[in-house]
């Protein structure tokens, strides 16, 4: 029971930065201050006040107020479209922000802090253009296909004159013929997969969208045919920091009914697509593969975390630079998020100050619960086997001491498991560790001792520490720095 209670207390909360994090909507004072809202609102026995999330036109006008009180913008859809929830879509907003603001890759300064985004399928709605210029002033264009959308998207727009010139909403010409047929390219950067979240961990008791009565298996290899979702709607030499989506979850709208304690409203254009969102952000993968750099950031929201993890084997088909999964929450319903990119990782330089030190060490933070300092240990012992250096293990102090000769060092430098940059860059920091030690000199080898300590659960304290009679700290800095990668790929959240 307690070990339940545990879990339950570990799962994602909303995004710190998130308005509603500290200040969750008060329905009370809502009600109390736009009488529109007040018939929608009712007290339970305890005396919380309550709506009926079933009912459209509540959480409409809920949407509505939020908006206005909240965030200073106007805002109405028609009766039938998709109604966002504030908290979640802002929850979204603010995992971009923090990739945009992260040293994962680098920065750019092409278009100083003008920070311009694409909303794949904007909707009647728009939600997420007028919260990204309200609350972070980024520029948008919001494609949709449906007159309705496209003319309520407009209206809200329009309603909003001070972050109206930030927002280009784009029709998207219908076409049958895009149905997903392209191969995965090969000769790509290998993948940076990483659950380490920016606004928190995945749970696996987190509540799902209700499975479809369709087999997944099918489903996986159906193709996306339907309207162009980025190539052909992205014009010749736009850039973009980043894409967004929330893609339609569903196969059937039979399918989308399946959760009678919402009623968000919402299209067949909004809600399905053969395929389901699968199909729908496998086909937004393709594109990626095609336009590349177009974006910094591709990203999209994930309703099934089965589905997050067959997408995530995909981007390794095709070979992104990197990736990064994340959880939305709201009350019980969980949405994951996931991103990836084809530009290059930063790369961290060994300063000279630390090419010169023989001991070095790192943290190893959000260590997943199932592994131990063990795991971590035979894990050092792996890598510097699996290039050829010769390891000794001591279990009960945790420590390893290695010997690697010229040829195993040059061989942990190549491998493009954990820098995950392209094979030219792999080649160019060889070159550079190699001249800062100025090779290998006799004794041709290069020994050192590595120290795993426990500090707090989930973190772990690496040491290492060079042999006295070795003259290569240069070296050894940038195989201690390839180690640090490597653990936090396997290990970390």
């Amino acid at each position: 029971m307690a070990s339940k209670k545990r879990r339950r207390e570990e799962r994602p909360t909303i995004h710190p930065k998130n308005k509603y994090a500290e200040n969750p909507p008060d329905f009370a004072l809502l009600a109390s201050l736009y009488p529109s809202f007040e018939p929608f609102v009712f007290y339970s026995r305890d005396g919380r006040p309550r709506i009926n999330w079933t009912d459209f036109n509540a959480t409409r006008e809920l949407t509505r107020i939020l908006l206005l009180h909240d965030h200073g913008l106007n805002w109405w859809i028609p009766d039938g479209q998709l109604c966002p929830t504030v908290p979640n879509r802002s929850n979204y907003i603010h995992w971009i922000e923090d990739l945009l603001s992260s040293d994962i890759i680098p920065k750019s300064d092409i278009r100083g802090s003008n920070v311009r985004g694409f909303d794949i399928g904007t909707g009647a709605n728009c939600i997420y253009p007028l919260l990204g210029a309200s609350l972070l002033g980024w520029s948008f264009v919001g494609s949709d296909v449906t007159d309705v959308a496209l003319e309520s998207a407009e209206k809200n727009i329009k309603s909003n004159p001070q972050i109206s010139e930030l927002i280009e909403i784009r029709k998207v010409e219908s076409c049958h013929n895009t149905s997903s047929s392209k191969e995965p390219h090969n000769g790509e950067p290998a993948l940076v997969e990483s659950k380490l979240d920016v606004s928190g961990h995945t749970d696996e008791e987190a509540e799902p969208l209700p499975l479809p009565s369709y087999d997944q298996s099918t489903a996986a290899n159906k193709s996306y045919h339907g309207p162009p979702i980025l190539s052909g709607v992205v014009r010749d030499g736009e850039k973009f920091d980043f894409c967004m989506c929330n893609p339609p979850f569903f196969e059937t709208m039979e399918d989308a009914g399946l959760n009678p304690k919402t009623s968000c409203g919402g299209t067949p254009e909004e809600m399905v697509c053969p395929g389901g969102e699968r199909a729908f952000i496998s086909r937004i993968i393709e594109d990626s593969v095609e336009l590349k750099q177009t974006f910094r950031w591709y990203t999209s929201m994930v309703g099934r975390k089965l589905n997050l993890k067959f997408l995530i084997s995909k981007l390794r088909e095709v070979g992104v630079t990197i990736v990064k999964t994340t959880e939305f929450v709201q009350g019980q319903t969980s949405r994951w998020g996931l991103a990836w990119s084809f530009v290059p990782p930063a790369r961290k330089i060994v300063s000279p100050h630390v090419a010169e030190k023989k001991n070095l060490s790192f943290m190893l933070e959000g260590v997943q619960r199932q592994f131990s300092a063990v795991d971590v240990l035979h894990s050092i012992e792996s890598f510097f086997c699996s290039s050829g250096a010769s390891c000794k293990l001591n279990a009960s102090l945790f420590t390893i001491d290695i010997t690697a000769l010229k040829d195993h060092c040059n061989a942990i430098l190549k491998k493009n498991v954990v820098n995950h940059v392209d094979e030219a860059s792999s080649i160019q920091h060889l070159q550079e560790a190699s001249n800062s030690s100025s090779c290998l000199d006799t004794p041709n080898s290069l020994r050192f001792h590595v120290s795993v300590f426990q500090q707090i659960p989930g973190t772990l304290l690496m040491k290492g520490s060079l042999h006295r009679d070795n003259v290569l700290p240069g070296l050894f800095s940038s195989i201690f720095q390839q180690l640090e990668e490597d653990l936090r790929y396997k290990f970390c959240r």
